[in-house]
């Protein structure tokens, strides 16, 4: 799957110097994100990530051409976003997706879903947006109203992080989980080969695996952290010290 991810990158990067236009994908997965978040460093023409608000989790990746500057980029001719409205009760995420996905719509056509009461968001392709705005009318056991809104008047929803620095005494996946998490390396280790533990949005077995600078770390329960750098610096004893982002 990473080779084909990066073979449609490579194929749109030189698309978008040809034509001389914006080329894009699909809604990628927060896995695919982070790929290609890091094979763009190395891509020749810019590369812009569109997912609607900061941090959201599903993006499309947009190819520009050299001339082209990433602020001259409209995120409206890529995505919109909509508003649906049950007035007696709360859908859920799953209840909103199953409306949609039972349309007919592809699951890479959409973006994020964002719930709050009896509205909730939903991202998704211009090329569905018409689709979803006459056909998708209940969603779980709920009739509801839908309808376009501007990007910028979509409820950003607001995350809270915290700052960490801690110290390993190696970059494994056992001892940054357990320095990010605040817990005993030997309890960081047994969640690693239990499962619990996500690295970069895929499950890692493999507690030995070398933590790098921009990694994800998650752990079922407790959450999930970046990585912003390892080794800064060392402590006296040789450690090395990690910063990182908690997401709380």
């Amino acid at each position: 799957m990473e080779e084909d991810l990066r073979r449609r990158a490579e194929d749109l990067s030189r698309r978008a110097s040809r034509s001389g236009g914006a080329t894009h994908t699909k809604f990628l997965t927060p896995a695919e994100v982070h790929e290609l978040r890091r094979w763009a460093q190395g891509a020749e023409g810019p590369v812009v990530f569109l997912g609607g608000y900061p941090g959201a989790e599903r993006q499309i990746a947009c190819f520009l051409p050299d001339w082209m500057e990433p602020e001259a980029l409209d995120p409206a001719d890529f995505l919109c976003a909509l508003e649906l409205h049950a007035r007696f009760g709360a859908p859920g995420h799953r209840d909103v997706l199953g409306a949609a996905l039972a349309l007919g719509v592809e699951r890479e056509w959409l973006g994020d879903i964002l719930i709050d009461g009896e509205r909730a968001w939903l991202y998704c392709l211009p090329s569905v947006k018409e689709h979803l705005l006459l056909s998708l009318t209940k969603v779980g056991r709920w009739g509801v109203r839908v309808r376009e809104l501007p990007l910028s008047e979509v409820p950003v929803p607001k995350r809270e992080t915290e700052q960490l620095r801690f110290s390993v005494s190696t970059p494994r996946l056992d001892a940054v989980c357990a320095g990010l998490f605040r817990l005993s390396r030997a309890t960081a280790a047994q969640a690693v080969a239990q499962g619990l533990v996500q690295l970069n949005y895929q499950e890692c077995l493999k507690p030995d695996a070398q933590i790098r600078s921009g990694d994800v770390i998650s752990l079922r329960g407790k959450g999930k952290g970046q990585i912003t750098k390892v080794g800064d610096g060392q402590s006296r004893k040789g450690r090395l010290f990690v910063l990182a982002e908690l997401a709380r």
